[in-house]
Parts: structure tokens; sequence; C-alpha cells
């Protein structure tokens, strides 16, 4: 099935592939008439990622496809014209753990997603998503997610069947509406008081792996508790009140207690994987130089972190819903 349409524009005429849908580009105005040819906009906007020969070819191919059908490499130029094309995808290294499902009805999907398996296709991780995996597992090709999930971070994600319901079920993370219980493990320091609410402002910027506290009115939010501690580790249950990006990593270091196995607070570690350049844009074109394959991560380390459950209201039942991940944290068992 190809992709639905809607208001930001038409249905894809391609089909998914592995999950992941085509990328789709809308030609831009040219007041200046720099492009006589569509030809010579992929190649002005590609050609610098892949060659003008890649794009040629791709062209003679019939990998360049309009409403009408594939593009005619001599196809005039006209703006406003909607143009799809799969991209070449780089060899990625297979997660080896299964993505659970927990419930399933005609309106959502609540995964059980394992550590290492990002959520949606991004940057160089796209086959290997939970996203792509369920959208063919569950034969839901318009299956789409109403929240994220960090991608060393296990546990339950909600998707959302059908492109109507979407927006109900985002906004109830945009609002504020569910509730999000965390499990996590990291060294127990008995100067550090708990329970406690933790404020700060938190930032990250494009291009930095890691997010920072700074001076300001605070954006971040999480309730910090000690569930039990053993041999000088801590396990502790974390409420995020606010989704900003690695709230709870970033709190936890700030407090002296960095989760364990974390790759990026209290400091950045080297890449464990040994990838070529992420050679994958924006906009879905394959550097050839960037697309070798890599190693696997390191999975025996994975980072101590766990979306224990969801709780909420069903915008569109009213019904009470609550769910828990059916997975545990290496470093603590849930029997011990």
């Amino acid at each position: 099935m190809a992709r639905r349409g809607g208001a930001k524009g038409p249905a894809a005429p391609l089909e998914q592939r592995e999950g992941v849908d085509p990328v789709r580009l809308r030609l831009p105005q040219d007041d200046e008439g720099r492009w006589a040819t569509v030809r010579a906009y992929l190649v002005e906007r590609y050609g610098a990622a892949v060659g003008a020969e890649r794009v040629d070819a791709m062209l003679a191919a019939g990998r360049f496809v309009t409403a009408d059908g594939p593009l005619d490499p001599a196809a005039g130029y006209r703006a406003g014209t909607w143009v799809w094309f799969h991209r070449d995808l780089a060899p990625e290294p297979e997660v080896p753990f299964p993505v659970r499902v927990v419930h399933r009805d005609e309106r959502i999907v609540v995964a059980d997603k394992p550590h290492f398996l990002a959520t949606t296709p991004r940057g160089r991780h796209i086959t290997q998503t939970a996203l792509a995996r369920l959208r063919g597992e569950l034969a839901l090709p318009a299956l789409s997610p109403a929240h994220r999930l960090d991608r060393l971070t296990a546990g339950l994600v909600l998707f959302v069947v059908t492109p109507r319901d979407r927006g109900a079920y985002q906004t109830l993370f945009r609002d504020r509406l569910v509730r999000k219980e965390y499990e996590a493990v990291a060294a127990y320091r008995p100067e550090v008081p708990l329970p406690r609410t933790v404020r700060s402002r938190i930032v990250k910027e494009h291009g930095q792996q890691a997010a920072r506290e700074e001076p300001g009115p605070p954006n971040a939010e999480s309730r910090i508790e000690l569930l039990a501690r053993r041999d000088g580790l801590g396990r502790y249950r974390l409420l995020p009140l606010t989704g900003r990006t690695h709230q709870l990593r970033v709190h936890m270091n700030a407090l002296g207690l960095p989760l364990l196995n974390d790759p990026l607070y209290p400091e950045v570690l080297p890449e464990p994987e040994p990838w070529a350049p992420d050679g994958v844009g924006a906009d879905g074109m394959a550097d050839e130089a960037g697309s070798g394959s890599g190693a696997a991560p390191d999975f025996s380390r994975p980072l101590q972190l766990l979306a224990r459950a969801l709780e909420f209201t069903d915008p569109l039942t009213g019904r009470a819903m609550r769910f828990e991940s059916t997975r545990e944290l290496a470093a603590w068992p849930r029997q011990d």
C-alpha cells in the first residue's frame, strides 16, 4: 500500500520498502531561471553528495517518480511538482532483539522496544528501527509513532494505526496527559536525599550528542525515587513531568548518579560503532562514500534505563489505559 496523502501533499505513488516510506520532495520556486530541467535541479541538490553520474543512473532507471509516472530525464522544470524516490540504504548492523507487542487494537499498538533499536528512521538507522519492523511484521503500513524513545533506552512506545487517529494520541503527549514511569540503575549515594523533584533548564544544540543544563527558567522537571539498593547500586523510579531530550539522563547525572553504561553522561565516550561518516542526509540521498557497513555496537552494555509504564485516558474511547513493559534491566532483574 502506498503512503496516504493528506494536507501536506498527495499520496506517494511508490510502495514502502522494508517498512520505509519513499523520500518526497516538492520542486521549489525558480524565479531566477536556474534550472531548465528537473535533472538540473536534482544534480544541484544531490550531486555534491552522490555525484551527477549517480543522479543520471537513477533517472535512467526510473527511480525518480512523479504523480504521472517515472520522471523523464529531459523533463522541463515546473515549480510545485512532487517527486518521490527511494534512497540508497547503507547496510545496517542488525539489532538481534525482537520488538514485543504488549497491546494491539484497531487504533493503537503499544510496543516494548529493546535497547539499541531506534524508534523511527533517522540518520544511519533506517530499517533497524521499531517503526520499520512493526510495519512489516504487523502488516500495518500506515503505522506511525505518537512519541519517541531514545535508541539506547528500552521500553514502551505508543504507535497509532491510522493517520486519522494520530493527532488525538500525539496531543496526549504534547499536553502532558500521559504518565510515564521509568526505571534505572545507577550508583547509590547516601548523601543524595531522595525522593526529590529536580527542575532545571536543559538545552541540546544541533550536531551535539549530549544535552546540557544552563541558567535560566526551568523547562525540565523530573521526580526521582529510590526503590532499592545493594552492592553500591540503586534501582530508581524516574517520573518525567516534561519531555526534554535526554532529560532523565541529564538530571540523574546532575545529582552525581549517572546511569550505568551511559555513553554520554558524565562524558561523551568514543563512538562504539566504527561507522563510515553518515552519508544519509535529511533529504534522504545516500553518499556512496559514507554508505559502508558498520560494526555492531556492544550489545553487552545496554544503557540501564527502561520505560516501564505508560498510563493515560484514551482520547477516543474515554477508557483508562495502563501498560507495563515486560523487559528487565540487566544490572537489576526484577525477580531480584
